[in-house]
């Protein structure tokens, strides 16, 4: 989700920029790097949403994996990606390459494919869909840097809505895919898995010849998300200065940041009691009995609304404060669990659940990152979100594997009502922690926060 080689970016590093005259330059709403971005993300989703909305039930129906089994495996799905997540923020900051790193990851992923066509046993997709979110892990912390590094501290919770709006296009065509394919396909698993490929392939090439390179690497932390001082700089022979190389402590003393330290806890606090969409529709599935030919089409409804409300989420985050609007997510997703636990039997059900679902990505899965953005020094801005992505991600592993554990031995509605409790619990606790921070993004103007990579 960046610059083409051949084009430059969207917008000057900020440094190099004279302050704007108010009114006489007016800051587009959405930059082409996030457009572009957006598209790679598009073409990748709809790619990675055939596997994901077949994966359940093709390995609980089809190859007999227990719940626990199952939720080991979603574990271990997301548990990667969240490991490599700090070795691809780190990497991109330190080589000032966000666009390589991703690609790097955008490759492995769509390499790992069309191995999904010859792996038939638990072991094999196990270790292909480590890899596959390897590759995951990689590219998520540098394409979220260049979309707020290119993007005022004032616009980002739009610019990722945007971002997140793209990319769930591609979340909704892609298990509308999915169902089609395994509509008039003989071997339909292996068809999807094949198609799924070609489509990978499309979306790296589509990020190597139309996203521009570098970008965001060099612009002082402030200058496009506000929360640090500029980027130190050694002036060599006289000519343009150039950022000092990333250090490793470097981003370990970004959690001397408060800001950050408590969107951290948050973000894992929460990510511990957040069922993973799996879980979601397959507890859905069970409750009211639809059928399995239908069960890929469940994703779509989550898509749906994710797609009609990202944006404009993003833009009500940006006014009335990120935090509300991330804490206001978890409640509709609190909704949700007390749906699927209460409600009666009525036809309207799926649909209230699925829209309850989507409500939640749209509040939180841009909101999130907009709101790290803006407490990050703009020279270690992967390495920031990278950090609480990857806290947020391993939660997310605990939550499946306690799931899955729990579904086995008490049932799901025991384990769901657990999960319920916990999620109600732990907002509450992030509330309090969030209450007394400082604003997301500070108006031009006001004090720059510390740079953590200098002593006090």
């Amino acid at each position: 989700m960046y610059l083409a080689d051949r084009s430059a970016p969207s917008a000057p590093p900020a440094d190099t920029q004279a302050p704007p005259d108010r009114g006489s330059l007016r800051t587009p709403a959405v930059t082409s790097a996030v457009l572009a971005l957006g598209t790679v993300s598009l073409i990748t989703d709809v790619s990675s949403e055939m596997v994901t909305a077949v994966l359940p039930l093709y390995l609980i129906a089809g190859l007999g994996l227990s719940p626990l089994g199952f939720g080991a495996l979603d574990g271990l799905y997301n548990g990667v990606s969240a490991l490599v997540q700090l070795t691809g923020g780190h990497l991109a900051d330190r080589v000032r390459n966000h666009k390589l790193i991703a690609g790097i990851g955008y490759g492995l992923s769509a390499l790992c494919k069309p191995l999904l066509l010859f792996a038939h046993g638990l072991g094999p997709i196990s270790v292909i869909l480590a890899l596959e979110r390897t590759g995951k892990g990689l590219r998520t912390a540098p394409r979220d840097a260049m979309i707020s590094l290119s993007t005022p501290a004032e616009l980002q919770g739009r610019a990722f809505g945007v971002h997140r709006a793209m990319d769930t296009t591609g979340a909704l065509l892609g298990p509308l895919a999915a169902f089609l394919v395994l509509s008039v396909a003989v071997d339909g698993y292996d068809a999807v898995f094949g198609v799924s490929a070609c489509v990978a392939v499309l979306g790296v090439v589509v990020l190597m010849l139309f996203v521009p390179s570098g970008g965001g690497a060099a612009v002082p932390a402030g200058a496009a998300g506000g929360g640090g001082t500029a980027v130190p700089a050694r002036a060599a022979g006289g000519g343009a200065a150039r950022p000092d190389p990333v250090r490793l402590r470097d981003a370990m003393a970004l959690l001397r940041l408060p800001r950050l330290r408590a969107l951290a806890l948050c973000a894992v606090l929460l990510g511990l009691t957040t069922v993973s969409d799996a879980f979601v529709y397959l507890l859905l599935q069970r409750r009211t009995g639809i059928g399995e030919q239908w069960f890929p089409l469940l994703p779509l409804g989550t898509a749906a609304v994710f797609l009609l409300l990202a944006v404009p989420a993003g833009a009500l985050a940006d006014r009335i404060g990120r935090r509300t609007v991330f804490l206001t997510g978890h409640a509709l997703l609190l909704a949700g669990y007390g749906l699927l636990l209460w409600a009666p039997d009525w036809p309207p059900l799926p649909y209230l659940v699925l829209a309850l679902h989507g409500m939640f990505y749209a509040a939180t899965d841009g909101v999130l990152p907009a709101a790290v953005a803006a407490t990050v020094p703009g020279r270690l801005r992967a390495t920031g979100l990278a950090l609480v992505g990857t806290g947020q991600a391993l939660a997310r592993f605990g939550c499946s594997l306690a799931f899955g554990a729990a579904w086995s031995l008490w049932g799901t509605g025991p384990a769901l009502a657990a999960a319920a409790a916990g999620l109600l619990c732990c907002a509450a606790v992030a509330g309090l922690v969030l209450r007394p921070a400082a604003p997301d993004a500070a108006p031009s103007g006001t004090p720059a926060l510390p740079d953590p990579t200098r002593s006090p």
